[in-house]
């Protein structure tokens, strides 16, 4: 049995803004696809898709639009941070170089024990702490 699939916040974004027609189409197919599949998210994606959704795209949701999309997302597994993948995500900053918030997503999607996760942001092929980066969108 393969381990679940963590999906960082550009996923659930491009799913959801009316803005990019192509990108929104694909996020929904492979989220529609992949409904079958146990996804995992944090915290943090969560509150990065709400900002995202209220002050990012063009035009913004509505705050009524953005809370029942949080609605929709409910049913995900989701991974709260503590002192120990605050700690995992300085050893990934430490490790690989990258953002403090982006170790943050690597070491929720450890802790999951998720096999991929879906970012456009990260490295495509790329390995953190055994869990691979894949773009839905290529």
């Amino acid at each position: 049995m393969t381990g679940p699939d963590f999906l960082d916040t550009n996923v659930l974004v491009y799913a959801y803004d009316v803005s990019n027609t192509n990108k929104r189409r694909a996020a929904r197919e492979f989220l529609k696809n992949g409904i079958s599949a146990r996804f995992v998210i944090s915290t943090q994606v969560l509150a990065e898709f709400a900002a995202a959704m209220l002050h990012k795209i063009s035009p913004a949701a509505s705050p009524d639009a953005v809370m029942e999309a949080l609605d929709a997302l409910a049913a995900l597994r989701l991974i709260v941070p503590d002192h120990e993948l605050v700690r995992r995500a300085i050893e990934a900053r430490v490790s690989y170089g990258l953002h403090f918030y982006d170790g943050m997503i690597i070491a929720a999607a450890e802790r999951a024990g998720c096999e991929r996760i879906w970012s456009e942001d990260l490295n495509e092929g790329q390995q953190y702490f055994g869990v691979t980066v894949a773009n839905p969108f290529h």
